[in-house]
């Protein structure tokens, strides 16, 4: 059992109504000292590397990982030997590729990396990706027909098919077989595909549950490689270079929010090296139109690629992520970056609007206690596309799994978002066994649902019953860890570069989070839509840049607004803010208290 952490900083309760803890219990502040005494690393990076559970001996292939080091054989998926063979056998026969693909940044990814490697082998492919209004989300049997039509006799389909019991059978009715490569999590009872490889079937024993879709189509590209080569296929040539298409895998992994440990965070290193070489005109254009500044990071991908690719799934074009991602063209590429952009900005007007009004319908639901243990907001009229970003708003403002669905009529569809250690694709497809959804499906963090207006209560109460045990533990954990506490002289661009080794980082390797202790808000205002900058003054006069974003109207902000002039801890990630030409570091907060001394002060101001 591990050691409890101590209070950080003696924060019981910030201004977001958590403790700060040290990240290091007793155990971890030993692995600490002996990777500074050990390895020589100075004692930030040994504090962060020792916080993500390093020991001394791992230190080394955790700072440098490698896919060659760290990839499995792709023959430990269930069903990958039978899919390898059939798309083998397609290359050979230059038989048509149906490419049946998911509409967000995942299934863009995992079309585009199995479109490309098509392409390079010499056979024709088709791609669909489903309109989410109207087709909703994975295979459907209009656009099944449609590609036996165009002459498709292999389907695909990739970050997506698990649940798609009738769509499978229509193909094969059709002539066509079908490989599925997807992650969801799968029911017991699965499609008559040839194919279903998905390390989250309750049946496959890989352990590589916490791969994206795009990463079991790349290790499905594997093992295809390998039999087209033992197939002598390539005469002689090299083949594919199958690392440079790691780019796509390590976009789809980070905007997928899978776990950045392991295989994955290899994955996402590698391709953030691939991105660096800027030898892919969409994503080139994509970085360029977003206003990317330094070299590509995890960041970039999470907060400034992966909405632009989404922007056409939610609101536009479904298929142009796909399309930018294997575009060649140098000009329409811009074009369609340009395009996805915009896009992405009118997501973002219309996102606004639905949150507001999703706010206000949850805090009528919870009460002024907010009790419950779920959010489930609905209204007629919301873009579909945005329900899932409405969702994350939500758990992020309320500390909860939260839903938001859009209804059309009687009918509903919605997305979900939970919190750690609540799992939500285990409830919905309860919930759809219990026959209270028409369909959903999804995995521990995000979920999508179809439901019917009359079974809205019973859903809410379905889910209230079922995930309150794990939701009050969930929250009762809830705190702030911080990794060390630094002052604005301090935490300068070298310090940050020293401690990015220890990334990417991301979901399962979080992110550094430093306490800047009773710093004095000289300069606060908000900035954009709903952030507010500031500026804060060490003791020895030095200045730290800061940023807190989204939070303007919450209590982060209003606290940071009204202490203006006063002395608080900050707490956040730095990063290094190159725009301009030159460089600084920037706090993005994430949390502030005030010190013991001004505790009673602050509560008095309430």
């Amino acid at each position: 059992m591990a050691s409890p952490r101590r209070l950080f900083l003696g924060v019981e309760t910030s201004v977001l109504g958590r403790p700060w803890r040290d990240r290091l219990d007793l155990e971890a502040q030993g692995r600490a000292e002996a990777l500074a005494q050990l390895w020589g690393h100075q004692e930030i990076l040994a504090r962060v590397l020792a916080g993500r559970g390093v020991t001394p001996d791992a230190a080394e292939g955790f700072l440098t990982p490698t896919v060659r080091a760290l990839m499995p054989d792709p023959y430990a998926l269930r069903d990958m030997r039978a899919a390898a063979d059939r798309l083998a056998d397609a290359v050979a026969r230059r038989q048509t590729v149906a490419i049946f693909g998911d509409y967000d940044v995942d299934g863009a990814c995992s079309t585009a990396l199995l479109g490309e490697f098509l392409e390079a082998c010499g056979v024709p492919y088709i791609i669909h990706i489903p309109d989410r209004i109207y087709e909703g989300y994975g295979p459907n049997v209009e656009a099944i027909r449609a590609l036996a039509a165009g002459g498709a006799r292999l389907l695909v389909t990739v970050d997506c098919g698990t649940v798609s019991t009738e769509p499978i059978a229509e193909a094969a009715r059709l002539g066509m077989d079908t490989i599925v490569l997807d992650h969801h999590q799968a029911p017991e009872q699965l499609p008559a595909a040839l194919a279903i490889v998905n390390p989250n079937r309750q049946d496959d024993l890989s352990g590589l549950g916490h791969l994206c879709a795009a990463g079991v189509v790349f290790m499905a590209i594997v093992a295809l490689n390998r039999e087209l080569r033992q197939r002598k296929f390539f005469s002689g040539a090299s083949g594919p270079d199958l690392m440079n298409s790691l780019d796509l895998v390590a976009l789809a992994t980070v905007a997928d929010v899978v776990p950045l440990t392991g295989l994955n965070r290899a994955f996402v290193a590698r391709g953030l090296e691939v991105m660096r070489a800027r030898g892919r005109p969409g994503l080139r254009a994509l970085f360029d139109c977003a206003g990317a500044n330094g070299p590509p990071s995890a960041y970039h991908l999470g907060f400034l690629i992966g909405p632009r690719i989404n922007a056409g799934g939610r609101i536009g074009d479904a298929a142009l992520g796909a399309k930018l991602l294997l575009m060649r063209d140098e000009v329409e590429a811009q074009k369609i970056a340009a395009e996805l952009d915009r896009l992405n900005r009118e997501r973002q007007a219309i996102e606004i609007g639905a949150v507001e009004e999703a706010q206000a319908e949850a805090l009528a639901g919870l009460g002024l206690a907010e009790q419950g243990a779920v959010v489930v907001t609905a209204r007629e009229g919301w873009h579909p596309g945005v329900v899932g970003l409405v969702a994350s708003r939500l758990k992020e403002r309320f500390k909860r799994p939260a839903f938001a669905i859009a209804f059309k009529e009687e009918s509903g569809s919605g997305s979900g978002r939970s919190i750690a250690g609540v799992d939500l694709g285990r409830a919905v497809r309860a919930a759809v066994e219990a026959g209270i959804l028409v369909k959903g499906g999804g995995h521990a963090m995000a979920a999508g649902i179809t439901i019917e207006k009359a079974r809205l209560g019973e859903f809410r109460a379905f889910l209230e019953e079922s995930l309150a045990a794990a939701v009050e533990r969930s929250r009762a954990e809830d705190a702030l860890f911080v990794d060390a506490a630094l002052t604005a002289a301090g935490a300068t661009p070298a310090l940050v570069a020293s401690f990015e080794q220890a990334g990417p980082f991301g979901a399962g390797n979080p992110e550094p989070v430093f306490a800047f202790p009773a710093h004095r808000l000289v300069d606060v205002a908000p900035v954009g839509t709903g952030h507010v900058r500031l500026r804060a003054r060490a003791g020895d006069g030095s200045i730290l840049q800061g940023i807190a974003f989204r939070s303007a109207d919450g209590p982060l902000g209003q606290a940071l607004l009204k202490g203006r002039g006063e002395a608080m801890h900050l707490a956040g990630t730095v990063s290094i803010d190159r725009w301009g030409g030159g460089e600084r570091v920037q706090l993005r907060v994430v949390d502030a208290a005030w010190p013991e001394s001004r505790r009673e002060t602050a509560i008095a101001r309430k």
